[in-house]
């Protein structure tokens, strides 16, 4: 891939972006850089270098002016935009930044996609690839860019990259060696527009893969198992519910490896840090890629067995005067926090509410009606779900003006034996930069409350 002296328009100078440019710039091209936010709020945008002729905010930039080779796209972006539109109606080629970081990399790339469970399961197969000793780099959707992290890796090398469905949708000949795919619910209706547009994203995972590649699978979900005809890959799948007669499963709550000769016991789930069964499955399709990696089972059940939760994704703030907090703030549509419900047995005060990204909350809130005591809603979102939640007859609704409002009524609400969990169903972006500012918000204030680091 030579890009030296391509003009090309990086559009987006958030964290991707700033990669982006950042790397081709290393490449000796001609950059340019556009966001619609001031410089003064584009962190980080000064240390790039660029010219004022280089960057172009606050507004759409002219493709006549600029005359781009090349348009590489943050995953925030939606390729809807008018410039974009016509970009493409040129001819120019559109790319995402995980295309331009991975195109050309000489190492192993394992992708995990998925509704729900990707950050977990990602930071999960990244410790158990860094066992095997091969240099290792975990980043993609997770909060770290992957351009600039993975060029020093050679063949030996291992990027595990999360990868949502705004960063697989402008792929072009990424190649994914072992392709996770854990499972479709809906999400993220308000950029895609569709179902059939959200799952054709996510099936670009694929679409690459040679016969010489993975692809490990959710047998328990029927749009996974519907995207076998889309990889050239070797499948491998993974089942809480069925006993297969080859992949992983579960038998008598042990995680086991099947084969047609035999069955390797691998860990009881109780033995497990990680709690529910989503992240059974999580483990699963971890222990799966491990496997092609080439670890043994005894090495895999020491990681397994200390791998904790990964911060705002079930995370225990703290246990005060016995009451359980649990920051859950990564579950950010309604399928993830029903899977956040269904791990407690304990009496439930939940924190929702945010921005709904055009999903459908009914399924959400049965599950509220049958698990939650106290349901404390706040946000863009919290007069949607306040309807819907009496539609349905849950029974305590209390509204909350403002985030510290909602945690303050939480506490006030909860009592011995209790768990009070921050599982919004809803992005964060009403009131928040991001899901990881909300929950470390959620943290401190639970702990200023009880005077507690």
């Amino acid at each position: 891939m030579n890009l030296e002296g391509k003009r090309v328009l990086v559009v987006g100078g958030g964290l991707s972006g700033r990669a982006a440019a950042s790397k081709l710039l290393k490449m000796k091209a001609e950059v340019f850089l556009t966001d619609m936010q001031p410089k003064a709020k584009l962190t980080g945008i000064e240390e790039l270098g660029l010219n004022d002729s280089q960057l172009i905010l606050e507004k759409e930039p002219d493709l006549a002016q600029v005359k781009p080779e090349l348009l590489v796209l943050s995953p925030g972006v939606p390729p809807t935009i008018s410039f974009i539109v016509e970009a493409r109606r040129r001819g120019i080629p559109l790319w995402g930044e995980v295309e331009l970081a991975l195109r050309d990399s000489h190492a192993l790339v394992i992708g995990v996609t998925g509704s729900n469970g990707k950050t977990t399961t990602t930071t999960l197969i990244g410790e158990l690839a860094k066992g095997t000793g091969r240099d290792t780099i975990v980043a993609g959707n997770i909060g770290v860019a992957l351009s600039g992290q993975v060029d020093y890796l050679n063949n030996r090398g291992i990027v595990v990259a999360e990868l949502s469905s705004f960063q697989l949708e402008l792929i072009d000949r990424l190649r994914v060696n072992i392709a996770v795919m854990l499972n479709i619910t809906p999400d993220h209706l308000d950029r895609h527009g569709t179902m059939e547009n959200y799952i054709a994203a996510k099936a670009r995972i694929l679409e690459n893969q040679t016969k010489e590649d993975l692809a490990v699978l959710n047998w328990d979900d029927d749009l996974v198992k519907g995207f076998v005809p889309a990889t050239k890959a070797r499948i491998i799948f993974f089942s809480l519910s069925s006993e297969l007669p080859t992949g992983i499963c579960l038998e008598n709550d042990t995680i086991v490896l099947k084969t047609l000769e035999q069955t390797t016991k691998i860990i009881h789930r109780d033995n497990l840090l990680l709690k529910g069964n989503h992240n059974l499955q999580n483990a699963m399709a971890a222990i799966a890629v491990a496997l092609e990696l080439g670890m043994k089972v005894n090495e895999l059940g020491t990681i397994l067995r200390d791998f904790a939760p990964v911060k705002h994704r079930q995370e225990i703030v703290g246990k005060f005067q016995d009451i359980l907090f649990i920051n859950d703030s990564k579950g950010t549509n309604p399928d993830s926090s029903i899977k956040a419900l269904q791990s407690y047995q304990e009496p439930i005060v939940l924190i929702a509410g945010g921005k709904n990204k055009g999903l459908d909350m009914t399924e959400f809130m049965i599950e509220v009606r049958e698990k939650v005591k106290s349901l404390i809603l706040v946000g863009e979102a919290a007069q949607e779900l306040e309807e819907k939640a009496k539609e349905l007859d849950v029974k305590r609704i209390i509204r909350a003006n403002t985030f510290e409002d909602s945690v303050q009524k939480a506490i006030e609400e909860a009592q011995s034996g209790d768990v009070v969990l921050l599982s919004p169903a809803c992005t964060s972006w009403d009131m928040f930069k991001s899901y990881e500012e909300r929950g470390e918000l959620f943290s401190r204030l639970v702990r200023n409350h009880y005077s507690e680091p």
